[in-house]
């Protein structure tokens, strides 16, 4: 069968004699029908240290380079493994939930999956991935998608699930003012998923010019350039002179960390989304004097995919508009990687069709 692998920094090949996976009898086999291009694949692209397994296998799966891609797929179920038992069968189309853990760690017994000590991503990590023919997945992680929702849109259920996580750890109430850091991908799910919890204030702090009108259409109520304006004192006077409820850095660099923390009202929350490259200072003086507090949201649950597939069809998430680019498999370079990392401005979120 074909799949995209990983042979290392920006190494990617396109394999036409990988082995079909065979179906255990907790899995099923997924054709992929679409799967999306997201950060974490340019950073693995990118850098020698993104996926750390050259000559050490990854502890749980066992594999090295090379790994095949594609962690954000949905597909099409055919076959189902022997001791499968929830409801699955061959033809549903269907989202997959990524994760790779131990089930043994101590946060894997409390259902904190995400914070695995051994944590992996199926597409990363080992275990095949989206951008191939067919993978083979736990059951558990494997969510049938309803009618209303396409299997384009379903490719896109893993990095919404990503943004309503980090939502969820805000705890928002409605009427709750919020900033978003960045209207990447991740950062325009957020504003999506604050937009269906009811927030009041939804501001959005962006530089590009086609983002900006993204995060509008998104849900932002109000968008600052930080080249053109002073983000900290235009999110107090947006908020009664206080700032924000609640910040999110969904962009990963220091200005936006720091900007995030002298906004926030007093007591306010900051969570990082985002995933960085290098150490970055933060003047720890700014949450000191507000007690403000600074946290972080990982990856996902199984309960935020649910609530990600119920929301998507209660039609609270409206995400059509994030799909700026459709490519084949055999241009996943130079249509995906290289054009998100070139022409940033143009493109959202590049989806392969697997199929075509």
């Amino acid at each position: 069968m074909r799949a995209l692998r990983y042979y290392g920094p920006q190494d990617l090949r396109l394999d036409y004699d990988v082995h079909e996976p065979d179906c255990l009898p907790h899995q099923v086999k997924v054709r992929p029908s679409f799967c999306g291009i997201c950060g974490s694949d340019l950073h693995a692209y990118l850098s020698p240290t993104a996926i750390p397994f050259k000559d050490t296998p990854h502890p749980i799966t066992g594999e090295t380079w090379p790994v095949t891609l594609g962690h954000e797929f949905s597909g099409d179920v055919v076959q189902v493994g022997s001791e499968v038992r929830n409801g699955l069968a061959i033809g549903h189309r269907v989202a997959v939930q990524p994760t790779i853990c131990c089930e043994k760690c101590p946060p894997c017994g409390q259902g904190l999956t995400n914070c695995c000590d051994l944590f992996g991503f199926v597409g990363l990590t080992g275990w095949g991935g989206g951008l191939s023919d067919y993978v083979c997945v736990d059951a558990r992680y494997v969510f049938k998608l309803p009618d209303s929702i396409p299997s384009d849109i379903g490719a896109l259920v893993e990095p919404l699930a990503v943004a309503w996580h980090a939502v969820d750890q805000a705890i928002i109430t409605p009427g709750d003012s919020a900033l978003v850091m960045g209207a990447g991908p991740i950062g325009l799910a957020v504003v999506q998923c604050l937009k269906a919890r009811k927030a009041g204030q939804i501001i959005v702090v962006e530089i590009a010019e086609s983002r900006k009108d993204f995060a509008r259409q998104s849900g932002a109520t109000t968008v600052i350039d930080p080249q053109t304006e002073d983000v900290v004192s235009k999110c107090k006077h947006l908020c009664n002179g206080q700032g924000p409820d609640i910040a999110l850095d969904c962009a990963g660099v220091a200005a936006s960390i720091n900007a995030a923390c002298l906004a926030v009202r007093k007591k306010g929350l900051i969570i990082n989304v985002a995933l960085w490259e290098e150490p970055v200072p933060i003047e720890v003086n700014n949450l000191m004097f507000g007690e403000k507090r600074l946290s972080a949201a990982l990856s996902y649950t199984t309960v935020d995919f649910q609530n990600v597939i119920t929301a998507l069809e209660g039609g609270l998430l409206n995400v059509e508009g994030m799909i700026t680019k459709t490519i084949t498999l055999d241009r996943v370079v130079e249509d995906g990687f290289l054009a998100l990392m070139h022409e940033k401005d143009k493109n959202i979120k590049v989806l392969v069709n697997v199929r075509a």
